[in-house]
Formats: structure tokens, sequence, C-alpha cells
């Protein structure tokens, strides 16, 4: 694949990769490249996955992977670390079989002006994450342009850069370990292979195009695997863009694509034999809400197929949740309009994560509700975003896990209501001294976030007041007029002594009269008790 083909804008990968965006404070404690580090909290507030192991809880982030053993009293961050850098995750996955861990890993790079995601790669730990061994991005020869499908030799555009080549998802079978790939497309690995040879070549395998609705090793065929149309050939395929894949079992894959669901139950065969059915919008009666499929899980409990499908190009396609209890053969459709991003299942009980709120259901999704204010009980803090990426339910130590753009939360019960016991872990950057504060995320837009302001109270509880000023120093707004803070109150890190000080309060980027501020440099006053104020600065950026 030349850089001309792919480094282009498209719609569908930027809007998934939209939300492995990096955060804008630093950890002081990644100064070495060479160890992870011990926290109270994970390392980034944007939550992209969650799975477990038995009391072991992993969460991958725009940060690295984060894990913990206690439940959240502690995190081990591999952000920094000699194994991970500085790399966001894409997609984390437990393997059962084998007692693998496995991530995906991306970043964006700049390319004739435009921020383009790239591949970096798959991390995988076969000890628990004591060590961690990479697999380079997946990537063809220039001269890989031919691919054979039972009778058939299929054009195939090689595709021999990272950039739009990641990796928005991986799982493995009893074998195999399998990815879905945006511009790489589906391929798969032999683990035991794999573990003995990081840089070995992984299959590529054939998935019909958007005109056809299956495909057969013994089937004439006469098309391109091509993601996207240019020099290679004319016909791009929105079924060659791959966003998710689930395994019902060791013979049974669903691939979620940008035209529907691909069904095999053939995943142990060699790849040129294995048969694919589709599932879309448009080749069924009772079909799914639309053809976008950012993720697919399946609950083994019930099988039930869950499928975040999301309007693609056809303009009488939904945003909605769909779900299958035959196999891809009918669809039920609920939450019409919303944009789901991931899935929690426990039983007959899942969670769908969305942009305005983690939805749960106790009945197959014919009914869904949604948490009411989330606030931690201890610290009293809210949390001030809507949108959730992901969800699980850990059934040994029966909590619920949430994963947001704006921070983790934990929430204890799994019945089929929401309870208020809630846990919000928030990151930031440890402060130093009394006169210390910062905001984050700086810069910020208004219109999808609040900033945080985090500042001392020298372990007492404080009289607190903060306002806002423009560039010019004129009154902007006031936060909070002598609130109580300190001692367990808006305090996110409550058992470090490093930092047992810190104190945050929210700033929604609005004026006294409740009217979004322009873009531009603000500074914030905060006058603790009598002491001397303590100023910070602010760039606001829509």
């Amino acid at each position: 694949m030349t850089h001309k083909i792919f480094i282009i804008s498209i719609i569908f990968c930027l809007e998934v990769f939209s939300q492995f965006k990096p955060e804008s404070f630093s950890i002081e404690a990644h100064e070495s490249f060479n160890k992870t580090v011990t926290s109270e909290t994970p390392a980034s507030n944007s939550i992209n996955d969650i799975v477990a192991n038995g009391d072991t809880i992993w969460i991958g982030t725009s940060r690295g992977v984060s894990k913990t053993t206690d439940n959240g009293n502690s995190w081990i961050n591999y952000y920094g670390s000699s194994s991970f850098g500085t790399e966001s995750i894409a997609a984390l996955h437990f393997d059962t079989y084998n007692s693998i861990v496995w991530t995906t890993t991306a970043h964006s790079v700049k390319r004739d002006g435009q921020s383009l995601p790239e591949g970096s790669g798959i991390r995988f730990s076969t000890n628990n994450g004591d060590d961690w061994i990479l697999v380079p991005q997946p990537i063809d020869e220039e001269g890989d342009s031919i691919l054979t499908y039972g009778i058939n030799q299929i054009r195939a555009l090689p595709v021999t850069v990272a950039i739009q080549n990641i990796s928005y998802d991986i799982v493995t079978t009893k074998n195999y370990v399998w990815i879905t790939s945006f511009a790489g497309g589906l391929r798969r690995c032999n683990i035991d292979s794999l573990i003995l040879n990081p840089n070995r070549r992984w299959e590529r395998i054939l998935l019909p195009p958007d005109r056809l609705n299956s495909i057969s090793p013994n089937d004439t065929l006469d098309f391109t695997l091509l993601p996207v149309a240019g020099k290679f050939g004319k016909e791009g395929n929105l079924n060659h863009r791959l966003f998710s894949i689930v395994a019902a079992n060791d013979s049974t894959v669903y691939v979620g694509t940008a035209n529907g669901i691909n069904k095999t139950t053939q995943a142990l065969l060699p790849a040129d034999q294995i048969i694919w059915i589709k599932f879309n919008h448009q080749n069924q009666t009772d079909g799914m809400s639309g053809n976008f499929i950012v993720a697919v899980d399946y609950n083994k409990n019930s099988n039930t197929i869950w499928a975040a499908s999301w309007k693609a190009e056809d303009l009488n396609e939904d945003y909605g949740v769909s779900s299958s209890t035959d196999g891809g053969a009918t669809w039920s459709v609920s939450l019409l309009n919303e944009k789901a991003h991931n899935f929690g299942l426990f039983g007959n009980k899942v969670i769908s994560a969305t942009d305005n709120g983690a939805f749960r259901s106790a009945d197959n999704g014919k009914s869904w509700i949604l948490p009411g204010l989330i606030k931690d009980k201890f610290t009293n803090l809210t949390l001030r975003t809507s949108i959730f990426y992901s969800a699980f339910f850990t059934q040994n130590s029966e909590f619920i896990w949430l994963g947001t753009t704006d921070g983790l939360v934990r929430v204890s019960g799994i019945n089929e209501y929401w309870n208020d016991d809630w846990k919000i872990f928030f990151a930031s950057q440890q402060l130093s001294s009394k006169n210390e504060t910062y905001a984050y995320p700086n810069p910020f837009s208004p219109k999808s976030e609040s900033i945080k302001i985090k500042y001392n109270t020298s372990g007492e509880t404080a009289s607190v007041t903060i306002r806002i000023f423009d560039f010019g120093m004129n009154y902007v707004r006031t936060v909070i007029q002598n609130a109580q803070r300190g001692n367990t109150v808006h305090q996110i890190n409550t058992a470090n002594s490093d930092d047992i000080n810190g104190v945050i309060d929210f700033w929604d980027g609005r004026d006294q009269n409740g009217n979004v501020v322009p873009n531009g440099v603000y500074f914030y006053r905060i006058d603790i008790n009598s002491n001397d104020p303590v100023y910070g600065k602010i760039m606001v950026l829509q």
C-alpha cells in the first residue's frame, strides 16, 4: 500500500479513533521508561476497554494499560514503561485458554497537515504483566497482491504501512489470535507460533465484498480485497474496513465491519477454506439498525449476539443496539439513536456504554435503565461526563466497572438496578507543594467537557473561593465561594501521603450569565482561608 491511498480522512476510522486522544497532564513518576509505576489511580481518565482475570482488573486507556488486584485501592500503570512507552490502547482481551493478556496499541501522526491514526502493534503477556512481548503491526510486502481463496486467486491491496492500519479489536480462539484492522482487514496467527516468533507473518483472511452476502471457496469470485478505492482499483468495500470481533466458541466467529456482521462456523479451517455469511441492514427483513459495527459481543449464557450498530451510508440506517438470539438470522433493535461503544455482560444482564450514559438491561434489551447522579460517596466528587466507552461485570468481587471519557467508575451490586455505592477514580498529576495548582485537560472545549482545577488545602478543611478572569484580568465567573474543601471533600487521592491534599473543582467554561466563553486564555484565582491567593492558567479552545 502506498501512502497516497490511505493518507485520507475516513470518517469511520477517525470517529472510532477519536476516543484514544492523549490527555494534557504529565505523570511525573514516568521519568523512567524501564519500569512500571504503582499509583492510587490509573494513568488515564479515558478508559477504552476493561477485562478481568479473577481478582485482576485490566483497563486499556489513552495512556497504556493499568491493572489492579485489590479492587482499585492501588494500580500498576504501564504507561511510560519500556513495554508501552506513550502508546494508547485500542483493544484489550484476556485469553482464558492460555492465560494471556492481549492488547493492540496505536497513536496519531501528522501527515500533510492531518492527524491520522497509526497502528503500533500487539503487546501480550503470558505472566500477568510481569513481561510483555511486542508484535509489530502486521503489514504486507509490496508484492502481496494476490490472495488464494478456494478455487480463486483474489486481487488484494498490499497494506505496507501502519497509517490507517490500526487494529481496533482482538480476540482469541483456542489456537489462534485474531485482529480486525481498518486498513489491514481480518488477520489471524497461531498463538504458539507467535510466542516463539513475534515477527512471524499473519494470515490474511478474506471477507465478502459489499455486493455479496456470502463467499464460499467453491464459488467463482471476481472482486478485489480493497477497503478504499484508489490506484489499486475502484472497488472500495465497506465490508473490508474492520472494527470489531468476537468468538462464540472455537469455530464460530463474528466480525464487525462498516457493512455489517460477518459470521463463520468454520474458524478452525485453513484461511482459504472458510465460508462467510454477512448480515446487515439491507439484506434481512429483521435486520440490525445500521451497518457500521463498532463493537460486537457474545453472551454465552443466553446465546445472544450484541452489536453497537451505527449508521453507515444508507439514509434508512440508524444508530442503536442490535441483538440476535438465533445466530444472526433475525435482529432486535433497542436504544434507537444512541451511539453505543461497548458492552458488559453477566448472566442475563447487559450494560451498553453509550454517548448518553451506561444503560443496563435485565431482560435482553427490552427495557433499559440509566443510573442517576454518579457521586463518590466518600469524596463527594461527581462524574461530569455522560460518555461511556466500556463496561465490565466482575463475577468474583461483584463489582461493575465503567470506563468513561473522564474517569473510571466502580459500583457494587450485581443486580437488576443501579445503586449509589459509587467510587470514582480520577487520574491527575501530583501536587508537590501547598502553593501548586494546575488545570486539566488544558486546553479544553466547554462543548464537550469541564476542566478540573486541582489545588492543595494542606491537609485541612478550608474555606475556598475560585474565580475566573479573562486575559485582561476582567472578572468572568465565580466557580465556588467560601465552599468547604479538603479532609476528603473533593479530595481525590486520600491515601497517598505525597498527594494527600489534592482537591479538585470543575469549571464548565461558562461566564456568570451562563454563556459559553469565547476561545482564549483565562486565569483562575484560588483563595484558601486567608492565605495568599494561588493562580493558574486555562486555555479554552473549541
